[in-house]
C-alpha cells in the first residue's frame, strides 16, 4: 500500500492512491487484490506489528477511504482480501501496555509469560536479527515469548479471550466487506507455545475456530493460508475442506528456483509429483507464486540444493538472508533475461490453483540491495520517469523507501508509463493473463503431468470439459522439441513462440513455452 501510489503528497502510498490505479490493474487482469498489512503500527516489521487490529493506518488513510475502495474495487469487480496477523500485536498494542503494566490486568493472559526461559530451542523467525524467543520485561518482572521481533508479542492463542478478540477482528472486517483474509504465518500460529502446554492435541483447534466464524459471516469469504511447512503436514490446513480454502505452494516455488539453477527440469517435476500425491479436499487449492513481499524462502530444500540456488541466484552473501533466504526480485535474478522471465512465469501461470503476482513484476523492477534486509524489494511502483518515478511529487526524502535511479533496473528504464507504448514484459504480463483465463478452473483433479522424452522438458495437461489443453516449456537455454503424441485431435498454439510443425512436433527455443488447445 504505501509504496503503490501517494494521492496527497506526503511521499506515502495511500487508499486514494490505489483508488486512482484501479483501472490499471483492471486492464492487466487483476480480479482480486490481497492487501499487506494497513493497520496503525510502529512499523518494525513492515506493519505487521500491529498496534490496533480494527482501524487504518492514518498514513495510509480513513476507515471512509478504505471503504471508498471497497467500493470502487467492487465496481470493477476485484475481490480484496486482507493480511489477519494474530499470532501476535506490536509491544506497542493497548493490550499488551496494560499486560506490562499489572499482573492483575484483564489482558496479562493474552500474551505468553514466564519466570524461566524453558529448556530446549527457540528459534526466531529473524536468525541473525534475534538470538532468542523469549525476552526479559522490566516493567512485569517476567520473560515474554515472542517468535518474530522482540517488538512483537506472541498472542496466547489457546486462550478463549483472545479466541474472542479474533473473532471480533474477522467479523469487523467481513462486516466492511472484504471476500476474505491470508492468514499470516499459520503454521507458527499452531506451534507449542507456552512453556506449559504438553497436549498437543488442540494445536490445531485455532483453524477449525476461524474456519467457523468466516462462515458465520459470510460464507462466501475464503481464507489463504500463509504455511510453509513439510508436506506431509499440509493436510491439516485444509482439514476436511473446513479449515483454510487456499495455501501457497511454497514447496513447487522452491523447487522452481532449483530447476532454474540446474538448467533442467527434473526438480520441478518430482516436487509436482509429491504434491499431487497430498490429499486436497473439494474446494480447496493452492496458490502459486513466483516472488512475494518478503524473501525468496528456500528453507525447505536440502542444505546442498539451497546452495545451489544461492550459487546461481545470490552469489554475494549480502544479496542473502537469514541464511534460508533471497532478498533479491526475479528480473535481477535472471539477468533481466526476457525469454527466460516469460517461461518462469508462463510456468506459474500453468501450475495448478491461483496465480499470484506481486506489484512491479510486471513490469520486471529490480531491488535496492543498498536497503537493509527485506526492505530491498520494497520499493517504490515505479509508474514513469519523472520524479520519484511517478509515484509521488513529494522530496525523495519523504518516500518511505528510495525509487531506484541508477542502472538497468532505474525507473526511467523501467516504469509503466514506457511498457504501455511499447512491446514490453507489462504487454506481455496482460497477454499471459488473458491467456490464463482461457484455461478456466486449473484444478490438480484436471490436472496430470505427460513424459517429455527431455530432462528440460516439463508438459502439463488439463481436460476442462470438451477443451483440452497442453502446456509445454524448455528450462534450459539450448533450443528443444516435444513430440505430440497425446491423443486430442488437432491442436493450436495460442499462447508462447513455440512452434507446432505439421508433424506435431513443438520446437522450444531457448527457454521455449507454448500453450496448445485442441481445436
Amino acid at each position: 500500500m504505501e509504496t503503490f501510489f501517494d494521492s496527497n503528497d506526503d511521499g506515502i502510498g495511500d487508499f486514494q492512491g490505489l483508488i486512482q490505479k484501479l483501472p490499471y490493474l483492471k486492464q492487466l487482469g487483476i480480479d482480486c487484490l490481497w492487501l499487506l498489512p494497513f493497520y496503525p503500527s510502529p512499523n518494525r516489521d513492515d506493519g505487521y506489528d500491529i498496534a490496533d487490529f480494527t482501524a487504518v493506518d492514518p498514513r495510509l488513510g480513513t476507515l471512509d477511504d478504505f471503504r471508498q475502495f471497497l467500493m470502487a474495487a467492487k465496481q470493477l469487480g476485484i475481490y480484496v482480501l486482507i493480511d489477519l496477523v494474530v499470532n501476535h500485536t506490536s509491544d506497542q498494542h493497548p493490550w499488551f501496555k496494560s499486560a506490562c503494566s499489572d499482573r492483575n490486568s484483564p489482558y496479562r493472559e493474552y500474551y505468553i509469560w514466564s519466570d524461566y526461559i524453558p529448556q530446549g530451542q527457540h528459534k526466531t523467525i529473524f536468525p541473525g536479527e534475534e538470538d532468542n524467543t523469549w525476552t526479559w520485561s522490566e516493567q512485569t518482572g517476567q520473560y515474554y515469548h515472542h517468535r518474530f521481533y522482540r517488538e512483537q508479542p506472541d498472542l496466547n492463542i489457546y486462550n478463549p479471550k483472545v479466541k474472542e478478540e479474533v473473532r471480533k477482528i474477522i467479523k469487523f472486517w467481513l462486516d466492511e466487506g472484504v471476500s476474505g483474509f491470508r492468514v499470516d504465518a499459520v503454521h507458527i500460529l499452531i506451534q507449542f507455545a507456552r512453556p506449559d502446554h504438553v497436549n498437543g492435541q488442540d494445536h490445531e483447534a485455532i483453524l477449525d475456530d476461524m474456519r467457523r466464524w468466516l462462515d458465520e459471516c459470510n460464507s462466501s469469504a475464503v481464507m489463504l493460508a500463509e504455511a510453509n511447512d513439510d508436506i506431509d503436514k499440509l493436510p491439516r490446513y485444509f482439514g476436511n475442506s473446513d479449515r483454510m480454502h487456499l495455501m501457497f505452494d511454497f514447496i513447487t516455488n522452491q523447487h522452481l528456483f532449483l530447476a532454474l539453477a540446474r538448467n533442467t527440469a527434473q526438480p520441478l517435476r518430482e516436487a509436482i509429483d509429491i504434491l499431487l500425491k497430498v490429499p486436497i479436499p473439494a474446494g480447496c487449492g493452492y496458490v502459486n507464486f513466483i516472488r512475494k513481499h518478503d524473501e525468496l524462502n528456500l528453507g525447505k530444500l536440502k542444505e546442498d540444493e539451497r546452495n545451489e540456488v544461492f550459487e546461481a541466484f545470490a552469489p554475494e552473501e549480502y544479496m542473502r538472508i537469514y541464511g534460508r533466504g533471497i532478498r533479491r526480485r526475479l528480473a535481477p535474478m535472471l539477468n533481466n533475461d526476457r525469454a527466460r522471465m516469460e517461461m518462469v512465469y508462463s510456468i506459474m501461470f500453468c501450475l495448478p490453483g491461483t496465480s499470484m503476482i506481486r506489484y512491479g513484476d510486471e513490469l520486471g523492477m529490480g531491488e535496492d540491495l543498498q536497503l537493509k534486509g527485506r526492505e530491498s524489494i520494497r520499493t517504490v511502483m515505479q509508474w514513469s520517469s519523472g520524479n520519484n518515478a511517478g509515484f509521488s511529487k513529494a522530496s525523495a526524502e519523504a518516500l518511505p523507501y528510495p525509487a531506484i535511479d541508477k542502472g538497468t533496473f532505474s525507473y526511467k528504464n523501467i516504469n509503466v508509463a514506457e511498457q504501455l507504448r511499447e512491446e514490453s514484459f507489462l504487454q506481455w504480463m496482460t497477454s499471459a493473463i488473458q491467456c490464463r483465463q482461457q484455461l478456466g478452473a486449473t484444478t490438480i483433479d484436471k490436472f496430470k503431468m505427460l513424459e517429455s522424452g527431455n530432462e528440460s522438458v516439463i508438459v502439463f495437461r488439463y481436460d476442462e470439459g470438451s477443451k483440452r489443453f497442453i502446456l509445454v516449456h524448455n528450462l534450459n537455454d539450448m533450443p528443444a522439441s516435444y513430440a505430440l503424441t497425446e491423443d486430442i485431435g488437432a491442436v493450436m498454439c495460442f499462447f508462447g513462440p513455440g512452434i507446432l510443425g505439421n508433424n506435431r512436433e513443438l520446437q522450444l527455443g531457448r527457454y521455449g513455452y507454448a500453450w496448445l488447445k485442441n481445436i
